[in-house]
Order: C-alpha cells, then sequence, then structure tokens
C-alpha cells in the first residue's frame, strides 16, 4: 500500500494552493524543512516569512498580517505551536478570529527519536478548548490536501494537526471532506471504532481482522475532532454495543474525551479509549513507539474482544 507522510501533503498542497490565491501568506519558526512549507518558501519567496526559533512572535505576526485580509498558514512543531505560544493563539488570534491557519507538524509519540520534549500528546486538548478553533487532523495525504482546501474557504482560525511518519493512503482523489462530518469507512453493528489521524488506517486493519473471527466493527474517521459530528456518533452509539476511540493522543482532552463528553448527554454509552495513558513519550523510533504505547490494529483488536 503506497504511503505518505501528510507533511509532505500539506507542503505540496500548500504550494499548489499559492498557484491560484495570491492572497496565502506562509509562516514559520525555522522548521520549514521539516515542516515542509519550504516548497511554497522555493515557488513565493516574497509571501514566505522565517520569523526565526520564536513561536509566541510567529503567531502574534500571523495574526497582524490576517488583520489585513490575508489568510496566514503557520507552521513549527506541534509542542512549540500548541504548547510554548498557547497564548497568542488565544488572545491574539481566536479571540480576535483571525484568518490564521495553524499547521504544526510533528505531533504524537510517532515524532519518535526526538524525545518526550518534541512529542505533542496534549495538542488537541489545548486547542479544542479554544472558543471559536476548529480543531482537525487528517488521517491520509489525500486528506491532507482536501482539508486544506475547505480551510481555506472557512475564514477563521483552524488547528490542523500533521505527522511526520508516513502512512498509508486510505482515500482517493474523488474524496469529499466537510468541516463537522465524519466519515464511515467500514460498516458494522457489533461495536464501532472511531479514530483519528494515522489510527485510522489501524483501526481499518483490526476491523478487517475482527471481521474473520465473526465481529462487524463499524470504522469512523473522526477527521474534525471540533465540531464533532454529534448525528453520527449518536447513530453509531444507538447501533452498536459500545465504542473504542483510537488516538495518538492523551486519552485526557482527546477525540476519546470527546465523544465521552457528547454521549454521557445524550446518550451514555461505554466509550473504550485507546491513547496515551497519563505519561510522557520517550525516544525511540516512531513505529516502535507505536508498538510499545499499544497504538497498533492488534491493540485495538484485543480491546474489542475483551470488552464483547
Amino acid at each position: 500500500m503506497e504511503e505518505k507522510a501528510t507533511r509532505i501533503a500539506y507542503g505540496e498542497t500548500l504550494a499548489s494552493l499559492g498557484e491560484t490565491n495570491p492572497n496565502i501568506v506562509v509562516l514559520d519558526a525555522d522548521l520549514s524543512g521539516s515542516t515542509k512549507t519550504s516548497v511554497f518558501a522555493k515557488k513565493f519567496p516574497e509571501r514566505f516569512i522565517n520569523v526565526g526559533i520564536a513561536e509566541q512572535d510567529l503567531m502574534g505576526t500571523a495574526a497582524g498580517i490576517a488583520s489585513t485580509g490575508k489568510i496566514v498558514f503557520v507552521s513549527t512543531f506541534a509542542m512549540f505551536a500548541a504548547g510554548r505560544a498557547y497564548e497568542q493563539i488565544r488572545n491574539t488570534i481566536a479571540y480576535s478570529k483571525f484568518n490564521v491557519k495553524i499547521c504544526p507538524s510533528h505531533a504524537g509519540i510517532s515524532v519518535g527519536e526526538d524525545g518526550a520534549s518534541h512529542q505533542a500528546i496534549e495538542d488537541i486538548a489545548l486547542m479544542r478548548v479554544i472558543p471559536e478553533m476548529k480543531v482537525l487532523c487528517p488521517a491520509d495525504a489525500i486528506e491532507t490536501k482536501k482539508m486544506l482546501e475547505k480551510a481555506i474557504e472557512y475564514n477563521g482560525p483552524v488547528y490542523i494537526r500533521l505527522a511526520r511518519l508516513a502512512t498509508p493512503i486510505i482515500f482517493d482523489e474523488n474524496y469529499n471532506f466537510e468541516i463537522g462530518k465524519i466519515s464511515t469507512l467500514r460498516e458494522g453493528n457489533d461495536v464501532t471504532i472511531a479514530a483519528m489521524g494515522m489510527l485510522v488506517g489501524e483501526a481499518i486493519e483490526a476491523s478487517k481482522i475482527l471481521e474473520k473471527e465473526g465481529i462487524k466493527a463499524r470504522v469512523l474517521n473522526v477527521s474534525t475532532i471540533k465540531p464533532l459530528d454529534k448525528e453520527t456518533i449518536l447513530k453509531a452509539a444507538k447501533e452498536t454495543k459500545f465504542i473504542v476511540t483510537a488516538e495518538e493522543h492523551s486519552v485526557i482532552g482527546g477525540l476519546g474525551s470527546a465523544i465521552s463528553e457528547f454521549l454521557s448527554e445524550e446518550y451514555p454509552t461505554n466509550v473504550y479509549k485507546i491513547g496515551i495513558y497519563d505519561r510522557f513519550g520517550e525516544s525511540g523510533t516512531g513505529k516502535e513507539l507505536l508498538e510499545k504505547f499499544g497504538l497498533k490494529a492488534k491493540d485495538i483488536v484485543a480491546k474489542v474482544k475483551e470488552k464483547l
């Protein structure tokens, strides 16, 4: 199966969008080679600014440029975007409803060898609590492209979480992404597996394994964490025995929390979480860490079978 990192798709798509939309301005904090904004910078140097290793300034400068009517994309590592520059995102970008798209790469433990200091496993929790912020996480390279196209159409702040590792291509070019809508990738009425980001591929694989054992698992690609597609989640809760969430993020404040919060009020349902349980990451290859932290298809299968 073909694989491609969402950060690479981001860089390529951004450069392509820049050709047709002269209103796009891109900022980076001295990591354009890693975030792949370097592709845009090479084609449109007059619309690219490297602010240096100054992430708070990155967000403040983006807000100022957006106030002139530009569409501003900002990138750095997720830890430095959501973590170091949180107050500037909250008070300078979101409070003013500026048209800034925050697109950090290197989210989650799959960052790998850089270790716990660089592995953002709290960013979804931080971003989804901010009023007016849309929070998105693509499952593959094609969804990244479609997501960016929709983000440009939306006038306001958006957080798009991108990954370092290459992940399998799930969708084709006919895929239609909509902000606030969940795509159902596999049908099933025994259990629901709701996943985001690179764990969507693992959820699909888990569903296939379970099917061989007579268990029909519905797979939901929750690429919009905020606003949550409540209609699809409610339908899944009513039609299946329970929900398993899968995310490369802390189980505190992430996808599992968002679904649990909604269902606890609307339709109380057991929600079991695959994710990172109240601990920091550590150094190792991305693939080794996904294995160690129990974020693989076999771990999803084991959770489903245990709870059944």
